[in-house]
């Protein structure tokens, strides 16, 4: 039996940053930080209005409440 142990490369440790805003005030911050330019984070909003969320620039959205 082979066990392999190979370190990651460099960019496997590149850390990943999500930002989740949760209700109005949350996708308003989102979406203030997507108008802003803020790179190399990704988005996410949730929300139980869906009129709101309609509105959102994030690419994941979730509806909460169905």
């Amino acid at each position: 039996m082979t066990i392999n142990l190979k370190a990651p490369e460099l960019r496997e440790l590149k850390p990943r940053i999500m930002v989740c805003g949760i209700g109005g005030g949350g996708c308003n911050a989102v979406n203030n930080m997507i108008t802003s330019g803020l790179s190399g984070v990704d988005f996410l909003v949730a929300n139980t209005d869906a009129q709101a969320l309609a509105s959102s620039q994030a690419e994941r959205i979730i509806q909460m409440g169905l």
